[in-house]
């Protein structure tokens, strides 16, 4: 048998009811204002209002970001970077799919490195470090939450760009086959 040496990246948390767990992993990241990025679908569900309960019992304010669509393009992400900075986030907890989650990575992106998505089409273009993020998938099909890439478009071109880079892989993944019974 051929030796290894393997170290993920991310931390996974399974089991049914695991999203309450969102604040306890939260705190252990030493997250204190997280951007809670989750499509309106995922709020009707009733999801991001379990998410923000678990971070406000462990004293961890929230601003949510949903000002984006099924396949979020470079002007969504930095609408939602610029919401970022003005609240003054030190962490990213992204909730849904696979938009959800890249949207969440770009934002980390931009808000954290500067510039546009754009600067980061490739692979290991992120000079500085990213802020800490959760990842919670709500569906089984991307592996956003696995891997350190996001999918976003370019919102002038339309042209889907794959910004990959080891710093983008989320801290936590939470899967909670709770939030897959409604898919």
């Amino acid at each position: 048998m051929t030796s290894f040496d393997f170290q993920p990246r991310t931390r996974v948390v399974f089991g049914t009811g695991s999203l309450s767990r969102l604040g306890e992993l939260a705190r252990e990241l030493g997250c204190s204002r997280a951007l809670l990025v989750a499509d309106p679908g995922i709020a009707a569900a009733g999801h991001v209002a379990r998410a923000e309960a678990s971070l406000r019992d462990a004293a961890i304010a929230t601003v949510v970001f949903d000002a984006f669509d099924a396949n979020p393009d470079s002007a969504m992400v930095a609408a939602g970077a610029a919401r970022a900075a003005a609240s003054g986030i030190d962490s990213i907890v992204a909730l849904g799919g696979g938009s959800s989650l890249d949207c969440g990575k770009g934002i980390n992106f931009v808000l954290t490195n500067g510039g546009t998505m754009r600067d980061y089409r490739g692979f290991g273009k992120a000079a500085k470090p990213l802020l800490p993020m959760i990842g919670i998938p709500t569906t089984a099909g991307t592996g956003s939450d696995a891997q350190s890439y996001a999918l976003i478009s370019d919102a002038t071109t339309h042209e889907k760009m794959a910004c990959g880079d080891p710093k983008a892989a989320f801290r936590v993944a939470i899967l909670d086959p709770a939030l897959t019974v409604s898919q």
